[in-house]
């Protein structure tokens, strides 16, 4: 079987003008002959564009359009309410979520959650008797499971169905604006 020696032939990108088409810094290559690449040696070369060409120029149709006034209108809404759900009891606290994510998305607003906040453990040490074995006691636990419920870009109705709910006695809410 013979063998095939392959080679293949690339011409770089080069500018190596002297003339400036504005007063931009230029990326230049240098100008060399065209590199041979053989099969046995594979050489691998980053090439940067140059910056005139990734922007437009300023009589372009393109620079015409205008960009978002911040970027940081993107991240976070002008108006969100922020609803936190404080209860004992863990079904309690997800119906009540459920009921909150139903009223918010028929109002086509955006809703972000239920974000399980870590569970507040207090924990009361009694003793067993009153006057003696001082070692033996009762250990009592409560609980409070939270959650964090965030509705981005409410209207009117979003509100008035908010209010319009009837939660639970055993779930305390906390609305912030």
């Amino acid at each position: 079987m013979a063998s095939i020696s392959s080679s293949i032939t690339a011409i770089p990108f080069s500018v190596c003008s002297s003339s400036a088409i504005s007063s931009r810094p230029q990326l230049s290559f240098p100008c060399s002959n065209p590199l041979t690449v053989k099969s046995a040696r594979i050489s691998t070369s980053r090439i940067l564009a140059a910056p005139e060409a990734l922007e437009p120029a300023v009589d372009s149709p393109i620079a015409e359009v205008e960009a978002p006034l911040d970027s940081s209108d993107k991240v976070s809404p002008k108006q969100k309410i922020r609803i936190k759900l404080r209860s004992y009891w863990v079904p309690l606290i997800e119906d009540s979520c459920k009921q909150i994510m139903d009223a918010a998305r028929t109002t086509n607003a955006k809703t972000v959650g239920p974000v399980p906040l870590p569970t507040k453990r207090r924990v009361h040490c009694v003793l067993k008797s009153p006057h003696v074995h001082k070692d033996a006691r009762f250990h009592f636990e409560i609980r409070t499971h939270q959650r964090l419920i965030d509705i981005l870009y409410p209207t009117a109705q979003t509100i008035d169905s908010l209010m319009q709910l009837d939660l639970p006695a055993g779930v305390d809410v906390e609305v912030k604006l």
